[in-house]
């Protein structure tokens, strides 16, 4: 094979390599500390010449925050749910890949991993008192109950670990499960992306009145 043919075929391997390397999927949000707490913290208030200012919390929202703080994922009804979705929609909000094993809520391996980065996000100083809902969801894989009840297995999994391992109080934290009704992929119902833990900011600091 001449040099020529040589540096070809060279140069066609390393192009292709590069194909693959640009098709692969991200299945999730980079879940280093710093990353989180940068898709948590709100944007610093801005002069409308400048651009938006940070989203603020109604009373209403505030109020209605208040009333599900002590509930467990299982406890909420179904409109309760899809309120606190409505209100975290223009929250600060990150995804994070959460592989269970098949349906286990065990804390283990990456899951585990993401959980110690997300607690170390949570207690910085930057986003320490503020309120988090810890939403869970699955792939489309599975019946709907099945699916709902282990979502919430999962986000309790998550708020239980936050409050004992980094002392983060219950109150500060909504668990919520959506099973498989918020896919992030709708094109690939079961693909890996689906499978994950979403936690938002509110905008809410939890005050002794409350």
């Amino acid at each position: 094979m001449s040099r020529f043919s040589v540096n070809a075929h060279r140069m066609l391997l390393s192009g292709a390599a590069a194909v693959l390397l640009l098709a692969q999927p991200v299945f999730a949000e980079d879940v280093s500390e710093s990353s989180i707490l940068k898709a948590l913290t709100p944007a610093k208030t801005r002069s409308l010449s400048i651009g938006a200012p940070q989203p603020q919390v109604s009373p209403a929202e505030a109020s209605f925050v208040d009333s599900v703080r002590n509930k467990n994922s299982r406890s909420l009804s179904t409109g309760e749910r899809t309120r606190l979705q409505m209100v975290a929609e223009t929250k600060p909000n990150i995804d994070l890949a959460m592989e269970f094993d098949y349906n286990s809520d065990v804390l283990k391996g990456k899951a585990l991993e993401t959980a110690n980065a997300l607690g170390k996000a949570l207690t910085s100083p930057d986003l320490q008192g503020q309120t988090f809902m810890i939403a869970g969801h699955t792939d489309a894989k599975g019946g709907d109950e099945l699916n709902q009840k282990l979502s919430e297995r999962r986000a309790e999994a998550v708020k239980r670990f936050l409050v004992t391992t980094y002392q983060i109080p219950a109150a500060n934290l909504i668990s919520v499960g959506y099973g498989k009704q918020r896919l992030k992929n709708t094109s690939d119902p079961f693909a890996a992306e689906n499978r994950r833990v979403q936690a938002v900011n509110m905008l809410q600091v939890k005050t002794a009145g409350r």
